[in-house]
């Protein structure tokens, strides 16, 4: 999906986004929280992780989760392939990796193109959505990785 060069205005503020696929939907998150984008590699199993876990792999010496990201969104898991990648992400302090069908594009967003989900379509993953931006060759849902997440800060506020 390609947004036009002239959809950030320089009279609204704009902000990154990096756009992804999974299954033939798009998604996307902020760039900010998103620390490389990886080609597909085995993943770990661990026993009784939860259903979007899909296992732990070795970046850098620092073993992270990887999570099947489409699960965690209701949606049928991702049979990961050569295409696939695997998006590293900071969220709440803890790197993990999402897998993801395809990265599409990295770009600027003006912030008035973002609109809110209808309330009639929040089903269980839409929930950790902040909006859908209208293109006019599609939409793409911009994610909240935070509020996906939530229960990471949890688990450290408990710990702590």
């Amino acid at each position: 999906m390609t947004i036009p060069a002239n959809t950030a205005t320089t009279t609204s503020a704009t902000f990154e986004i990096i756009a992804f696929r999974l299954h033939d939907q798009e998604f996307c998150v902020r760039t900010r929280t998103i620390r490389e984008i990886r080609g597909w590699g085995p993943a770990t199993p661990i026993p009784h992780a939860p259903a979007d876990v899909i296992g732990v792999m070795n970046l850098r010496g620092t073993v992270i989760p990887i999570i099947d990201l489409a699960n965690k969104l209701g949606m049928r898991s991702t049979e990961p392939n050569e295409r696939s990648a695997i998006v590293v992400a900071e969220v709440h302090g803890m790197a993990m990796g999402l897998v993801v069908d395809r990265v599409s594009d990295i770009l600027t967003i003006a912030e008035d193109l973002l609109q809110p989900v209808p309330e009639i379509s929040m089903s269980s993953g839409m929930r950790y959505a902040d909006g859908i931006i209208a293109q006019p060759d599609g939409m793409i849902c911009f994610l909240n990785l935070e509020r996906m997440f939530e229960e990471i800060a949890v688990t450290k506020l408990v710990a702590a």
